[in-house]
């Protein structure tokens, strides 16, 4: 039977196909749907895990019991697990350990553009790439065979483009694979610096194994027409190398690590010029270029950004085109917070209260957008809570009375900042950190998490207690504030600041998106009151806009109404009201 699959679901249905028992990750665009996909199918068991390390130890922990497992992840995430990233190449696995990094070019959901094929390189293992949803299915189960044959994780790469967009997909039966038996094997396991040493050896030995499959792999093959051109490309680079060059020649990396040498040499001498075409770094161009190889490559492909047919034609002949879709009138359209966020009404406060505040990953990172510009920094799950003891110290040279907060959000403190919470507590820092809960994941699409009492499955289970939480790690201060409620979080700052001490303080309010079964009546701006003094256009929020006289004016197709109502309380001359009351 024949489906239309995004890359990830394709993922995800080789994983089914492949005889997965265990699959685990975090979520993170562009890799959140492939558990999610992963999730429907009774005979895997599935997991959101509290991070990305986790949710990789867990499948290796699997994978060592002897059944397949995968663990999916965005490319920043395997920054989080790469601890056992690295040394699971030398423990090797037992049954088949297949790791998914959905790589993001073109900075689309991600704080870098990173590459993550120099990561398989750096750990020293064998390196997948697929080009549409049907590779992306078939790719995986060669992936699990290849672990399994070599005893290797399996970095099997995608990006953003393969995981989100569709094609057709042919599809297979499930293949169940037995358990392999676990027999203990502490010298291949328990990597002390003794069997560590040892195990080193046997990884080069295993590379080498691993080059000569490469060489005669499936997964790389030869597409002769011209001999005037050889493209050498892999991934999403093949479609548009493809598009752009119909006639070429192409080698087509499916395994691009280890790198096929001798294919490499055997191509490159059947063809006249060499071009590599790959998205962000030169990797494929560097292996060519330590061949002897004269290659086209970054020299005149862009390393910045994602690729399009477009720009491999302008680079790569030099003759401008003119785009397919004319976007140079199109008004800007940042992001923003959505109506009725439950984060809006924090910002407003911490903007009013020139507050320095460090911030998190998530969908409160616009609170660094205007008007309400509320946050100082962003650098990755969890750095707010360091970032703020950092900052701390150092202003301790110039402005001890300066207190700075770290804000993060429910999901993100779980991931990453309960170990910064101790560390503060630890070391006699002073910082407030803020907990934005909306409970839920909600910048990758309402996924649970264990501060929300359910799992991946929707079942009930154990929830995280933040007061019970800062209590144990040595917190004595704690708060709970209303995300509506202006004046409850402008005093509860200020208490919280006022002490010398540390304290957490929780901002609770669900998301606007996942509420249900409320009516909603939208505001209205009595026009006769309105004074256009803009203060509610400090809100930040989409459906206020100023009218042709600039009064303010509310869209009641975005206004939410009560189930937000902080525009009617900023207003000091009573002319937002709801539209009931008009």
């Amino acid at each position: 039977m024949k489906v239309i699959l995004s890359g990830n679901e394709a993922i995800a249905r080789g994983a089914y196909e492949a005889g997965v028992k265990v699959a685990t990750a975090y979520p993170g665009t562009p890799s959140t749907e492939i558990l999610e996909e992963i999730s429907k199918y009774d005979e895997i068991y599935s997991e959101w895990s509290t991070n990305e390390k986790v949710a990789f130890e867990v499948a290796l922990g699997a994978a060592y019991g002897g059944v397949r497992a995968i663990t999916c992840m965005k490319h920043v995430g395997l920054n989080v697990a790469a601890d056992p990233f690295m040394s699971s190449a030398y423990t090797g696995v037992l049954g088949g350990f297949v790791i998914v990094s959905a790589d993001d070019p073109g900075l689309h959901s991600s704080q870098n553009e990173q590459d993550n094929r120099i990561f398989a390189k750096f750990a020293k293992v064998p390196l997948i790439e697929p080009s549409d949803s049907q590779e992306a299915k078939d790719f995986i189960l060669l992936a699990f065979e290849i672990s399994e044959q070599f005893k290797t994780p399996v970095l099997f790469r995608s990006t953003t483009r393969i995981s989100h967009s569709k094609s057709v997909v042919e599809l297979g039966e499930r293949k169940e694979v037995p358990a392999k038996q676990y027999i203990k094997d502490v010298s291949h396991r328990v990597v002390i610096p003794s069997n560590a040493r040892i195990l080193h050896l046997e990884l080069e030995k295993k590379l080498e194994a691993l080059k000569e499959y490469s060489e005669n792999s499936p997964l790389n093959r030869l597409e002769m027409g011209d001999t005037s051109i050889g493209i050498i490309t892999s991934g999403i680079s093949y479609q548009y190398a493809r598009e752009v060059f119909p006639s070429a020649s192409f080698l087509k990396l499916g395994m691009s690590f280890p790198f096929p040498e001798n294919l490499v040499k055997k191509f490159a001498a059947l063809v006249k010029e060499i071009i590599v075409i790959e998205e962000n770094e030169p990797f494929i161009e560097d292996e060519c270029r330590k061949l002897g190889l004269k290659v086209t490559g970054k020299d005149k492909i862009p390393i910045c950004w994602e690729l399009n047919q477009q720009v491999i034609s302008e680079a790569l002949t030099g003759k401008k085109s003119d785009p397919i879709f004319d976007t140079s009138q199109l008004p800007t359209r940042p992001p923003v917070l959505c109506p009725g966020c439950p984060h809006r009404g924090f910002f407003y406060i911490s903007n009013r209260l020139k507050l320095t505040a460090t911030g998190d990953i998530g969908c409160y990172t616009l609170g660094v957008i205007p008007p309400l510009s509320a946050l100082d920094t962003c650098v990755c799950m969890g750095a707010s809570v360091g970032n703020a003891y950092g900052m701390e110290l150092a202003m301790k040279e110039y402005n001890p009375q300066k207190r700075v907060i770290a804000v993060i959000g429910d999901s993100t403190f779980i991931h990453g900042g309960i170990t910064g919470l101790i560390d503060i507590a630890y070391n006699k820092g002073k910082i407030v950190v803020v907990i934005l809960d909306n409970e839920t994941t909600a910048m990758t699409g309402h996924q649970p998490h264990p501060g929300t009492g359910k799992t991946i499955k929707g079942e009930d289970t154990v929830r995280v207690n933040y007061a019970k939480l800062a209590e144990a790690v040595g917190i004595k201060n704690y708060f709970e504030t209303q995300a509506f409620d202006l004046e409850n979080i402008r005093s509860t700052m200020k208490q919280a600041l006022a002490l010398n001490e540390p304290a957490l303080v929780v901002n609770k309010g669900a998301c606007v998106l996942q509420v249900r079964g409320v009516r909603i009546e939208p505001y209205f701006v009595d026009a006769e009151k309105c004074t256009s003094c803009g203060l509610c256009l400090q809100l930040g929020c989409p459906a206020i806009s100023r009218s042709d006289d600039v009064k303010a004016k509310i869209d009641p197709i975005l206004c939410v109404g009560d189930l937000c109502g902080l525009c009617m309380k900023v207003c000091k001359f009573e002319a937002i009201k709801p539209r009931e009351a008009k």
